[in-house]
């Protein structure tokens, strides 16, 4: 990134304070960039512990396949999911609440015995999937502030901090060149001065 700027004092003042301005928030960004990373990682294994169990229990499913034929599938369905928010390093992710579930009565002496843990199982299966899918979605909304603070940190550690402290270093030896140069033409001026007063006071004489 080309840092614009002229050789003058209002220049090197503005491009000072753009400099303490990033020097200053490079650590509460770094900081943020680790909050995040450390968040997206327990976001990722809660997400992979839930899938796991969530893997198990459809493996159960998958146990009493037979049986599922017989089942009544509008015995139950879910009516609701609560979700609420939560800011973590200034991201918002979602939060589950409760599944909510619709259960429809049925004869327990005329139904398959298994139908009460059946119904108890699909419940259990799908407060872990929609939990899961939470959890990703909470990795990848943070992922994602911890890439943009990642890049942020890289460009000021990178990129900006170098170039203004590049440009601030040219500011300051144009104006030290520019310093000298005056000097010695006034050393000049004098020296031609001095001689002319002398050489006027030998024609006086």
């Amino acid at each position: 990134m080309a840092i614009k700027f002229q050789y003058n004092k209002t220049s090197l003042g503005e491009l000072g304070k753009q400099l303490k301005m990033r020097q200053k928030a490079l650590p509460t960004i770094k900081s943020k960039e680790s909050a995040l990373r450390l968040e997206v990682k327990r976001a990722k294994d809660s997400a992979a512990k839930l899938r796991s169990q969530y893997d198990a229990l459809v493996a159960q499913y998958d146990y009493m396949v037979a049986l599922w034929g017989e089942f009544d599938c509008t015995l139950l369905k879910i009516s609701d999911v609560e979700l609420s928010t939560q800011k973590i390093a200034g991201v918002r992710i979602p939060l589950l609440g409760e599944v909510i579930f619709e259960e429809k009565a049925f004869d327990l002496f005329s139904s398959p015995a298994w139908y009460s843990d059946g119904v108890t199982l699909l419940k259990n299966i799908a407060k872990l999937g929609i939990e899961s899918q939470v959890y990703t979605r909470q990795m990848e909304l943070l992922d994602y502030a911890r890439r943009k603070t990642t890049q942020k940190v890289n460009l000021y550690e990178k990129v900006q901090i170098p170039g203004y402290e590049d440009a601030i270093r040219k500011i300051k030896r144009f104006m030290e060149d520019e310093e000298n140069l005056s000097k010695s033409a006034q050393k000049i001026v004098k020296t031609r001065q001095q001689q002319q007063a002398a050489a006027e006071e030998g024609r006086a004489v």
